[in-house]
């Protein structure tokens, strides 16, 4: 795929990228795919398929509670728990305002440690990771930031994301689904999008502008950017996933550089 030299233009040292179609293929590669890059929020989509498998497997449900008084799991994943950004606060009523928080997702993580007895790190391995066969993905800090993986292994998630194995279809069809819809919101580094609409651990495109995904991906597209410059975008209507890892964190740079490199990417695809 041509597309994917655009990342010889990034004004990073390393960056690898990926393209892998719904049926598995992997369409193209370039950069060190092999390297371990930090994912920071990327690891969000990641703690999410753990947390639905969780619900699958019965230890937890979507409307327990969880986090504040009247928060549920449901409220951690679609970040409407009334949790702060980065702190464990309160700054809302659950399903008021659409609040990005990884600290929600640190609720969410002890949790299903404490329905599982399972410390999250190790069921996530047990869940997720063993299951895919990403080898080189571990969870080291918060599950809301703290994962380091490499493109090999998240096109590994992005394929799970397609054709799902691990999930039934139906629940990755909820978790894809607007939770608690019309509800406003920031998408840091994008500004108030209204309205801000997120699944169950994923971000959805839909109509929102600015955004780090192109303009050409379908409302559909769903997935997740990181502050440390990774982005995973999974697009229905094309029938393929896109990661990107690189090591300068993200700023005005990813701004500019993505939405294109997205845009390409489709072109080659055919879309």
């Amino acid at each position: 795929m041509q597309s994917l030299a655009l990342i010889d233009e990034w004004p990073v040292e390393h960056a690898a990228v990926g393209v892998v179609t719904a049926d598995g293929t992997v369409r193209g590669t370039r950069g060190p795919t092999d390297r371990r890059f930090p994912l920071a929020s990327v690891t969000k989509p990641l703690v999410a398929v753990g947390a639905l498998v969780a619900v699958e497997e019965e230890a937890v449900t979507l409307d327990q509670p969880a986090g504040p008084e009247g928060s549920t799991v449901r409220h951690l994943l679609a970040h409407t728990s009334g949790l702060a950004f980065g702190e464990h606060r309160v700054v809302a009523e659950p399903g008021t305002r659409r609040l990005y928080s990884s600290a929600g997702f640190e609720v969410l993580a002890a949790t299903i440690e404490d329905a599982t007895g399972i410390g999250f790190a190790d069921y996530l391995h047990e869940a997720v990771l063993a299951p895919l066969g990403m080898a080189a993905t571990t969870l080291d800090g918060s599950p809301g930031h703290g994962a380091t993986s490499t493109v090999d292994d998240l096109l590994r998630l992005a394929a799970e994301l397609q054709a799902p194995t691990l999930l039934h279809g139906s629940t990755l069809a909820e978790a894809t689904t607007v939770q608690f819809p019309g509800l406003n919101g920031t998408i840091p580094g994008f500004g108030h999008q209204k309205p801000n609409d997120w699944g169950l651990g994923f971000e959805l495109r839909d109509g929102k502008s600015p955004h780090w995904t192109g303009s050409h991906n379908s409302p559909g597209t769903f997935g997740h950017f990181g502050q440390s410059g990774t982005f995973l975008w999974v697009d229905p209507d094309a029938g393929a996933a896109c990661v990107a890892l690189a090591d300068r964190d993200f700023g005005d740079w990813a701004k500019s550089a993505w939405p294109p490199f997205s845009d390409a990417v489709l072109a080659d695809l055919g879309g």
